[in-house]
């Protein structure tokens, strides 16, 4: 039984739906969509399926016009016809809709018979012109084919008589391939179009054909070659291009054109030391190059009568390194480049895949630039989707997404569009409130990243807290571009997932935020205010701040008389005032037993807020007075990096406790200096066990 043809339906109109699918239904297997994001959706899936579309232009969200400039640009419109359905005739609406390329207007209301020919003539139309264009590719394909053996047929004369292995010239034209193709994407100032790459991989081939008329005892000495024989071996560039000239209709055969250049000077050199004409930089024809740097590649790492192969990296050294002449920089960059996929490729491509590929490229160039274009948008799309399904057989309870760049769509799987709270289909996502909410900041790192993404590497992946039915919530988002073999490659469509990962990423922030912290004061241990301290520094902007050392004086009595759990009643005292006293972007941390860290912005005068945070800290915990010294150093006036601030800090520090305990100490560079080793001097006092000895009363004095 034959299959039905599809048909596309878009009208905003539920009655008119009904009445086109009771009139159609019975010939097509159809398809509707009630808005336009609905129906570009639906083109983008199921485009190679679909024989029709019937539009109307009166679609919410995106018209039938902004449908139609969609299939343009996806160049949809060449291969699918589409006709208007309208309750009225506008002769502008009518005109425009025909510039973009609808093929027929159909005004309500309307017979079923009216419908059905109009749609069965469109149908037609098309379908005779993709059979006379399937005609024409396949005289094309076969053209280059024969082409394609001739030169093959040729080359391998030539390697016949050179005594080299029958795999040189097929080496080169893999070299070749692969060299054009990174200098695409690196230099379109060469336009390099697919056509042109196939062609001058084709004439690579026929790079050596003048050495068909030079001496065997010459092409096959295993020695050195004398002066005259070098000579006489040099000829085979000129001879090889004289050969070419003479060919029938070479003047207008651009494959022999491309292949005269190639043989005459493929030895020349970028510094203008080749032979035989001594051209320098780009006065040697691209093709010429790019063969020069691929004749010495294989003849470094193959067998010659006069020497052993080299390993790949030797050879690629020796190129690199200019023992072999000098090439062009952009060249030995896109060599870089390809190192390690031409190794792969020349050790699993055969002859007849670089055949076979060269005649396609050739094929589709010659037909992508005539007035019948071949639906190569097809091999696309069925290569596309073998792509996602293998990526998305992968994936388990994953939210799954596509986004279509030409259409400007963003489509969520069923079951991920309700778990987020969001439409299935969302029309330019970047711009769109239904994203809004998520936050800008994720939407444009993952924007940033897909520009990053390249056909080598199309992975980009990050992890997100996103704003999920208003609950913040963690996922882990990995995306694949798929990109158009363009002449500049770009990404045409990017499929991926959203993965919950909101319990194992709030464990690893506990975690996270245990390792940085203190177990018993629960400030910032001192690792973590270091790396804090650091960042801030580094970014300084005009700001300044104070870093602050404190070190609580006779602390031991209070372990030795009461014990260390109540030391540790203390600590935890100590940390609560001095979180209480600073603001919640500055930096607190306790950084050993008794003693405390604190890094904060100074807006104004700064002996105030040491003062504050001292007298914060200084206060009477049960029976227990806790005295403190402390040392400051400012930033930027005393330095900018966190070592020298510490270490400041702590010779203040040193200067408030030979000055007689309790009081604070700002640096001053009179003070005498020392190792910064942080060990607090706490004197006599603080050996003495009678904690009646304790200065509870001692008066408080600051030193400068």
């Amino acid at each position: 039984m034959q299959h039905k043809k599809k048909i596309l339906i878009a009208d905003h109109s539920k009655r008119n739906r009904s009445l086109l699918s009771e009139i159609l239904s019975p010939r097509y297997e159809l398809l509707r969509a009630a808005t336009g994001v609905e129906a570009v959706a639906i083109l983008g899936r199921h485009y190679a399926d679909i024989a029709a579309v019937l539009l109307s232009l009166e679609l919410p969200k995106i018209s039938g016009f902004e449908v139609l400039s969609i299939m343009n640009r996806n160049h949809w419109l060449h291969n699918l016809p589409v006709i208007i359905i309208s309750t009225e005739i506008v002769s502008d609406n009518l005109d425009r809709a025909y510039e973009l390329g609808a093929t027929d207007y159909i005004i309500w209301p309307f017979d079923g018979n009216t419908v059905i020919r109009r749609i069965q003539n469109s149908i037609i139309l098309y379908t005779k012109q993709k059979h006379l264009e399937n005609l024409v590719t396949e005289q094309i394909m076969e053209k280059e084919r024969v082409n394609s053996q001739i030169v093959g047929i040729l080359s391998n004369i030539v390697e016949f008589r050179n005594g080299e292995k029958e795999q040189h010239v097929f080496h080169i034209r893999i070299f070749a391939d692969l060299l054009l193709q990174a200098l695409r994407q690196r230099a379109p100032q060469y336009h390099l179009t697919a056509g042109y790459i196939a062609l001058i991989v084709n004439a690579a081939a026929m790079h050596d054909i003048g050495k068909i008329s030079i001496p065997e005892e010459i092409l096959n000495k295993p020695g050195k070659l004398t002066e005259e024989e070098f000579e006489i071996m040099k000829s085979h560039t000129a001879i090889g291009a004289k050969i070419l000239e003479k060919a029938p209709n070479y003047s207008e055969t651009e494959l022999l054109r491309v292949a005269h250049d190639i043989c005459r000077w493929h030895h020349e050199r970028y510094d203008g030391k080749g032979y035989p004409d001594g051209l320098e930089g780009e006065e040697i024809p691209i093709g010429a190059q790019v063969v020069g740097m691929a004749d010495v590649y294989d003849a470094l790492t193959n067998h010659r009568v006069y020497k052993t192969p080299f390993t790949h990296e030797k050879a690629m050294d020796m190129i690199l390194s200019g023992e072999c002449g000098a090439f062009n920089p952009l060249l030995l960059e896109c060599f870089l480049d390809i190192g390690d996929i031409l190794v792969k490729e020349l050790a699993t491509r055969s002859p007849q895949t670089v055949s076979d590929l060269d005649v396609q490229r050739v094929a589709s160039e010659l037909m992508a630039h005539s007035e019948l274009q071949i639906s190569g948008r097809t091999v696309t799309l069925l290569e596309q989707e073998r792509i996602k399904s293998r990526f998305f057989s992968a994936l388990t309870k994953e939210i799954q997404f596509e986004y279509d760049r030409g259409t400007g769509i963003l489509e969520f799987s069923e079951w991920g569009a309700q778990y987020l709270g969001i439409p299935e289909l969302i029309h330019n996502p970047f711009q769109s409130l239904d994203l809004a909410a998520w936050g800008t900041d994720a939407a444009e790192d993952m924007r940033r990243r897909l520009k990053e993404t390249t056909p080598r590497n199309p992975i980009a992946s990050c992890n997100y807290c996103l704003n999920v039915r208003h609950e913040p919530r963690w996922f882990k988002a990995v995306a694949r571009t798929l990109w158009d073999s363009e002449e500049q490659p770009t990404f045409s469509r990017v499929i991926g997932k959203l993965v919950d990962i909101h319990e194992e990423q709030t464990k690893l922030n506990a975690l996270k935020e245990l390792a940085e912290r203190d177990s018993l004061t629960v400030l910032y241990n001192r690792k973590t205010a270091q790396e804090k301290i650091e960042e801030r520094l580094s970014n300084l902007q005009g700001r300044n701040y104070i870093l602050v050392l404190i070190d609580l004086d006779f602390f031991k009595n209070a372990n030795d008389i009461y014990g260390h759990v109540f030391g540790d009643s203390i600590l935890k005292f100590v940390a609560h005032n001095i979180q209480g006293a600073i603001q919640w972007e500055d930096i607190g941390a306790r950084i050993g037993g008794d003693e405390f860290l604190v890094f904060m912005e100074c807006q104004g005068n700064e002996e105030e807020l040491v003062e504050h945070i001292f007298h914060s800290v200084a206060k009477k915990y049960e029976t227990f007075h806790i005295s403190l010294s402390v040392g400051a150093a400012r930033c930027p006036a005393d330095g900018t990096e966190y070592n020298k601030l510490y270490h400041y800090a702590d010779i203040a520090l040193y200067a408030a406790k030979n000055s007689g305990k309790n009081r604070y100490c700002f640096y001053n560079k009179s003070f005498p200096d020392f190792p910064s080793e942080h060990t607090p001097i706490d004197g006599p006092q603080k050996e003495n066990k009678n904690f009646s000895d304790n200065p509870s009363n001692q008066e408080f004095s600051a030193c400068t």
